[in-house]
């Protein structure tokens, strides 16, 4: 029974089904392993230890049946994903002490699933950042090198994955914030359609960007936990009524003759060269597989970083007009008149980049310049749409990189805002589009991993898999594990 947390979540599965561990077990374990690492990687706000127990308890009264992989598993819940009677806090002061008095609809998913949620995960504040550093709470840690950021916003996510506290998590991506710290921590990262997951209960950000998504270490890991979280609810106006397929039906590892587009933007200037090699080497691992990769153009892909802060502020400022320290979350007690509770209470309560992008999603939607930069920003962003449409008339899937750059050091970039904004320049252009994309292991850089973006059509995640999944079996880089998960590097 010792060092389950090595173990894959479908190897988990076999065990509680053999009856070699329960679901006590192993949450006692989780726990205890979440205890030993979490003062090295940061990746917790909250514990849920009492209620994983009972959760734990009543599922091994009930049994783990053989079709129900999912039943026991231990999961970790980004910040921004409201949980009833479990603190909610998207990172943020202004949040500190709220107790939401309902689940988001992926959690009511999760436990349908019988799976147990085990925690709160760090985050950027309000999913503001590409680092985990603007968290009010805790800077997290790169599972590989706890010197480096784990990326972000998901950054808790990512690492508590990496680093063996739990075999699954949940993050939210609005402009990469699944698929860089993915990247960065050399895991598997999907961020679904949009309207595939519920966004019923998730703190928004972006209203027309967010999307949840599953953080695994491999890849029919992150395939069950999407059959789970996925389909329609009528709780959220922009749910898609879409029939949800199981997505571990095509892990054949068979490829043949599927056709895959390289952009060549997605290879240009900024892109560190180890990573452009590694993207060019998993291109050349396609072909041999059988598939086509060929060269393309997404030629508007180079405006996305400018149309995503334009939008994605814009509607920031709207979203974020609810925190007026008045119904709840943080109230300044600095206060005298009406004007001082909403000014002081913002003042004191948001961190500097939640203002900053309050502050640009205003200017954009103010009178006199709307037109000029929010207009002009859904127009470019139909361009980039219509882009992705063009290449997909002729190709099954897009790959490229799924960052520019491998993890940096925490502090290197928090004070250069443009430089963040950046290193989101080949995530962001799939959220605009509102496509599915993830990231699966693809190599190293310096001992940091390097990780490759899949993107596909609307809907059409199951291709994706079963691409990622020959890649995945025809390379190791998804064997290699950090230090603290007893690896060598």
């Amino acid at each position: 029974m010792t060092e389950l947390y090595k173990k894959s979540l479908v190897e988990l599965h076999n065990l509680l089904v053999s009856k070699e561990i329960t679901a006590s077990d192993l949450t006692h374990e989780t726990f205890n392993r979440i205890k030993d690492t979490e003062p090295k990687v940061d990746s917790f706000i909250t514990l849920n230890e009492e209620k994983a127990l009972e959760l734990a308890k009543a599922i091994d009264l009930k049994g783990v049946t053989e079709s129900n992989v999912l039943a026991g598993i231990p999961i970790g819940i980004k910040d921004n994903i409201v949980t009833k009677d479990l603190l909610t806090t998207a990172a943020s002061k202004m949040l500190y002490n709220f107790n939401p008095i309902y689940d988001a609809t992926v959690m009511d998913k999760i436990y349908q699933a019988d799976m147990i949620p085990v925690g709160k995960l760090n985050m950027d504040e309000f999913a503001m950042g590409g680092s985990s550093e603007t968290s009010y709470f805790k800077k997290t840690k790169n599972a590989w090198d706890h010197s480096k950021v784990p990326g972000g916003s998901s950054g808790g996510s990512a690492a508590a994955v990496a680093a063996g506290q739990i075999p699954v998590s949940l993050g939210t991506d609005t402009g990469g914030s699944i698929r860089q710290p993915a990247a960065f921590n050399g895991i598997v990262g999907m961020k679904p359609t949009y309207g595939r997951v519920s966004r019923y209960g998730v703190i928004a950000f972006a209203s027309s960007l967010d999307q949840i998504g599953p953080l695994t270490r491999n890849v029919e890991d992150n395939a069950h936990v999407l059959n789970a979280i996925s389909g329609f609810d009528a709780k959220d106006g922009t749910s898609a009524g879409h029939s949800v397929p199981d997505f571990t039906a095509k892990l054949t590892g068979d490829i043949k003759g599927m056709k895959i587009a390289l952009p060549k933007e997605y290879l240009g200037e900024g892109i560190q060269p180890d990573i452009k090699a590694a993207i060019l080497k998993a291109a050349d691992t396609f072909r041999e597989l059988g598939a086509t990769v060929e060269e393309v153009s997404l030629p508007h892909s180079k405006y996305g970083v400018a149309v995503y802060y334009i939008i994605a502020s814009s509607e920031a400022s709207s979203n974020l007009q609810r925190f007026d320290g008045i119904r709840y979350g943080y109230r300044s007690e600095n206060i005298e008149t009406l004007e001082d509770v909403y000014v002081n209470s913002r003042s004191e309560g948001f961190g500097t980049e939640v203002k900053r992008r309050i502050m640009l999603g205003s200017f954009s939607l103010s009178s006199g310049y709307y037109d000029a930069h929010f207009k002009k920003a859904g127009q470019v962003r139909t361009l980039i749409k219509q882009d992705f449409d063009q290449v997909f008339n002729d190709y099954d899937l897009i790959i490229g990189p799924s960052a520019p750059n491998v993890a940096y050091g925490i502090g290197e970039n928090i004070n250069d805002p443009v430089a963040m904004y950046l290193s989101d320049l080949l995530t962001i252009p799939v959220n605009l589009a509102g496509l599915p994309g993830m990231s699966i292991p693809a190599g190293f850089s310096e001992g940091l991993p390097i990780g490759l973006q899949i993107i596909g059509k609307h809907f059409d995640e199951a291709t994706m898999y079963q691409a990622a999944y020959a890649f995945e079996q025809a390379t190791d880089f998804h064997t290699k594990k950090p230090v603290i998960l007893g690896g060598d590097k």
